[in-house]
């Protein structure tokens, strides 16, 4: 722990960084998953389950914590960290995303966003100066810049139209979230699928002299080449000093090739959104525990892993647990999950620790390729 934020790069192995981020609420190991816990819950987990799986920073969304408690509710309440019992690291998103995937509930313009919101329908305007607000109410540790994601596939000269935005947007964010001893801006790079706007938009932030740095606007309708396309013309021109954080992704697949083109951090509802339906990541690929191959099988999901969920819950429990709507299956599947994606950032950090990081990712992937155990 460090009274100052502070980014250190220990080691590389090729494109793939080791590093750590140190905060007065703790050290950040990267390259680093961060589970999603959008309005102050990481879905149908206990944050202690989620500290145990290896986790050291989660997230929470501005958005949703704006409509509900309300971020002058939490404030009053002590902030984010004391209202959820989650004493370490917190990194907010901005609402940049909800810019997006709330498009048919708000209007934009120069000087922000308003949202329609979802639960009731009232007005609320979201301003760069109010993200940071918002995000210093919760008492967040890393808040990120109010940006305009915008969905792929999309025109050229709107995702430029969106990159100008964010950038004027990123220059009033770091006026408003001032000097914070102890926390962090991180910029967000934006530019579509187009290499020279990406470009343009971390050359830019970098300028600003931000303390991170994330590229968003990735994993959002375009194909995984496109994506680790966008990142290799990006990472070069942003300073190898500052972590650099993957908004979104995703899945086990994409954190390899992500962390191997230089990726530090990210975030993805994934294993928790396909835990409640049924889907399992583990080491010999996917699992849908609602086949009914699963259905007298008692052998666990992983008898190698340290979660309890996956090793000592039979696949049979597993599948009737989801197949007769249990909220345990559930809980049981997100916890696998999440232990999962922290025990592969765990094989990731060792690996570049060890300069064999292309032979780890090689290994993982020649064992997702064997598929899942054969039928009982």
């Amino acid at each position: 722990m460090t009274e100052n934020f502070q980014f250190t790069l220990k080691k590389t192995d090729a494109g793939a960084r080791l590093g750590e981020v140190s905060m007065p609420r703790g050290t950040i190991r990267t390259p680093a998953f961060m589970p999603v816990g959008t309005v102050g819950t990481v879905k149908a987990m206990y944050l202690d389950q989620v500290r145990d799986t290896g986790a050291d920073i989660i997230l929470g969304n501005t958005y949703h914590l704006m409509l509900r408690p309300t971020a002058e509710r939490v404030a009053r309440l002590g902030g984010l960290h004391k209202l959820i019992r989650w004493e370490h690291p917190i990194l907010t998103d901005s609402g940049g995303f909800q810019v997006m995937s709330l498009s048919g509930l708000r209007k934009l313009d120069e000087q922000g966003v308003t949202f329609k919101s979802h639960v009731d329908g009232s007005l609320h305007h979201m301003s760069p100066e109010r993200s940071i607000e918002i995000q210093g109410l919760l008492d967040s540790d890393i808040q990120m810049q109010l940006d305009e994601c915008v969905a792929l596939p999309a025109e050229p000269r709107e995702i430029e139209r969106a990159m100008e935005l964010s950038l004027r947007w990123a220059e009033r964010c770091k006026v408003a979230f001032g000097n914070q001893p102890g926390k962090a801006m991180f910029g967000i790079v934006q530019g579509g699928d187009v290499p020279s706007l990406r470009i343009r938009s971390a050359e830019a932030l970098t300028e600003l002299d931000l303390k991170g740095y994330a590229v968003g606007g990735l994993a959002v309708g375009e194909p995984q080449d496109v994506m680790l396309k966008m990142l290799e013309e990006t990472l070069p021109v942003l300073p190898t000093e500052k972590p650099r954080y993957l908004m979104g992704v995703g899945t086990p697949d994409d954190i390899l090739k992500s962390v191997a083109r230089g990726i530090d951090m990210f975030d993805c509802v994934m294993p928790t959104r396909s835990g409640r339906h049924g889907l399992a990541f583990t080491r010999r690929g996917k699992v849908n525990i609602r086949n009914a191959r699963h259905a007298e099988d008692m052998r666990p999901l992983d008898d190698q892993s340290n979660c309890p969920a996956s090793r000592d819950y039979s696949r049979a429990y597993l599948h009737h647990l989801v197949r007769a709507n249990e909220a345990l299956g559930g809980m049981l599947l997100s916890w696998h999950n999440l232990a999962y994606y922290q025990e592969l950032m765990q094989g990731i950090r060792k690996a570049i620790a060890e300069a064999r990081f292309a032979d780890f990712v090689a290994e993982t992937q020649e064992e997702w390729a064997r598929g899942d155990l054969e039928p009982v």
